[in-house]
């Protein structure tokens, strides 16, 4: 898979994206991610980028020609034109469902906005997909771009050690996670749950799956709502939320 950023900040994001995880999944070829600095491809002699917004307002407004010339050089590099995505605090919310949808993908690219955002005509033109991650306002896109990236490439074959790493995490299937517990098992007082010690596989399932529903009921009972329980789940959930 090919994901490309377009960004004032490239640097920035080759720092994130060449760590941890991501970074072990560019240098084994799992992903090919490159980092563009629009700023490049501006044809002003002064090399700016953004102006005035028409109508007046506070802040400047990102052009068309720098983005729209630097993405058509991505689809010149890759042979092919990506997704190309646009980080917006208007956009879609970012679900664990799109970010598989979007691993799935050969390639996407990702415009990070600056200031008050990117001229509408470029949007209309050249934009498949607006995504926002919250329902807040930061200085840049870069932040939303890189969430967004880790969260598509860490659902990459190999990238992680088994697919088990991520299917039974928060969302991906639709509940949120159970509680973990590591060595020792007695600290301060508080003890691990003892069935997570009894080596009965089917039991901790059980444990797990009944967890998840009851977290899921107290943070996010708006995703409980989409969730298939079974009706002695239902009661057991009833009875302990009732306590």
């Amino acid at each position: 898979m090919t994901i490309d950023i377009l960004t004032l900040f490239p640097d920035m994001c080759e720092q994130v994206m060449s760590t941890s995880v991501i970074g072990r999944a560019r240098l084994e070829q799992l992903v090919d991610i490159k980092c563009w600095h629009f700023r490049e491809y501006t044809k002003d002699k002064h090399r700016r980028v953004d102006d005035a917004p028409f109508g007046g307002g506070m802040g400047m407004v990102i052009g068309c020609q720098p983005v729209a010339d630097c993405f058509a050089a991505v689809c010149e590099q890759r042979q092919s034109r990506p997704h190309f995505i646009y980080m917006s605090p208007k956009g879609a919310a970012l679900t664990q469902k799109r970010a598989v949808e979007l691993s799935q993908m050969d390639g996407i690219c990702v415009l990070c906005g600056h200031y008050e955002g990117v001229d509408q005509r470029v949007i209309d033109r050249l934009i498949d997909e607006e995504i926002s991650i919250g329902d807040y306002v930061l200085t840049g896109g870069e932040l939303p771009a890189l969430v967004l990236a880790d969260s598509i490439v860490r659902l990459l074959p190999g990238v992680l050690s088994s697919d088990e790493c991520f299917t039974e995490e928060s969302h991906f299937s639709g509940l949120l996670e159970y509680p973990h517990y590591t060595r020792p098992a007695s600290w301060d007082g508080e003890d691990v749950p003892e069935v997570l010690l009894s080596g009965h596989h089917a039991n901790i399932e059980q444990w797990r799956r009944l967890q998840s529903l009851l977290i899921t009921a107290k943070n996010r009972p708006d995703m409980l709502e989409k969730a298939a329980l079974a009706d002695d789940e239902r009661l057991w959930l009833e009875a302990e939320l009732s306590k």
